[in-house]
């Protein structure tokens, strides 16, 4: 069996926000020569994390923020500390590295985890909409303040500065050029089964101390070995309350700062899934369509290319299907419960 686990989906986005910075992240194309949005990685990864521990009703690890106060009595930013403990489900599953308090310790997250990014150039754009902040319909409970320097303006002061300017305050602001985005999505994902519910007690270059290991050990886990040498395994028991709650992360996350007003279902269309990366990038995919001196992306679901594909009923929207089904979704979480639930996390060198 691979130990690997190879995951695609591909999502519909309408009239949207991937993120706040700027608006909307987007990259410059190359070979098509126009940008595109985006929603990074680490986003991605978060968001699977936040619908991960929610699924399991527990929070996130706690992170310690650092600060020093310099010799101009300014605070200054030190990098911020995980406990790197692999009882937090989201340490375990997202990874972690800590260092300048003692021995440095890492751990590379099992999940890779790409951006989510256009399915083809072609399939997805950009655009800009002017918003208001406007409250003008309840004067009454809305009141206009205004500030000169450090002082605040009385009823009467403002009134005054009106009159002799010929001014208005209105109660709303303009915010322009706003990015948004529309179109087809796909995200990919690599789950390494072989770090999946194992962490490495190697001390040369380690992802724990000493005294952790021995703290999970005492709570069960497992000592183990696999490719990469000694480790401990979680136990059975925890690695079944998991399994369930992670294959419906990485289908059903939501992008937690999307803004209210730019909500999109961001439904997804299909989901490949294979041990086998070139096939999983052979069943969903676009084709170039010569049209005239425009160029055009058709989008296509293969369910011939070798992987296992799950196809929803909104998918029929946007792309010819043949197998479309209610339960698409469900049927990708089963598979991904059963690869999970099929390998052998203790006795990998057996």
């Amino acid at each position: 069996m691979s130990p690997y686990i190879y995951l695609r989906v591909l999502k519909h986005a309408e009239h949207t926000v991937f993120c706040v910075q700027d608006g909307q992240k987007t990259y410059y194309d190359q070979l098509f020569g126009k940008s595109v949005a985006y929603s990074s990685g680490q986003q991605v990864k978060r968001s699977i994390l936040d619908a991960l521990t929610s699924n399991l009703n527990v929070q996130m690890a706690p992170i310690t923020f650092n600060y020093n106060i310099t010799s101009k009595d300014a605070l200054e930013n030190k990098e911020p500390w995980s406990p790197c403990d692999p009882v937090y489900i989201d340490q375990l599953l997202g990874g972690w590295m800590r260092a300048g308090d003692g021995i440095t310790v890492k751990r590379r997250s099992p999940l890779s985890i790409s951006a989510m990014r256009p399915l083809h150039p072609l399939l997805a754009g950009t655009y800009k909409e002017n918003i208001t902040f406007d409250r003008s319909d309840k004067p009454d409970s809305n009141p206009v303040n205004v500030r000169l320097g450090d002082k605040l303006l009385s009823e009467e002061e403002i009134e005054a500065f009106l009159s002799e300017n010929n001014r208005t305050l209105p109660r709303r602001n303009w915010i322009p050029d706003n990015a948004r985005t529309s179109g087809l999505f796909i995200y990919d994902i690599a789950i390494d089964l072989r770090t999946l519910f194992s962490v490495s007690t190697n001390q040369h270059e380690p992802e724990l101390s000493k005294d952790k290991i021995e703290d999970l050990k005492s709570k069960g886990w497992i000592e183990s070995e696999n490719v990469f040498g000694k480790c401990i395994v979680l136990p059975k028991k925890e690695q079944e309350k998991i399994i369930p709650a992670l294959a419906n992360a990485l289908l059903n996350w939501r992008i937690t700062s999307n803004q209210a007003r730019t909500f999109s279902l961001m439904e997804t269309l299909a989901i490949s899934i294979s041990d086998n990366a070139n096939k999983l990038a052979g069943s969903i995919r676009a084709k170039l369509i010569e049209d005239g001196e425009k160029p055009k992306a058709k989008p296509i679901i293969d369910e011939t290319a070798g992987a296992d594909v799950f196809v929803t009923l909104p998918c029929s929207n946007y792309i010819v299907t043949v197998n479309e089904c209610a339960d698409a979704v469900e049927q990708a979480e089963n598979k991904l419960i059963d690869l999970m639930n099929s390998f052998d996390y203790v006795n990998q060198r057996s």
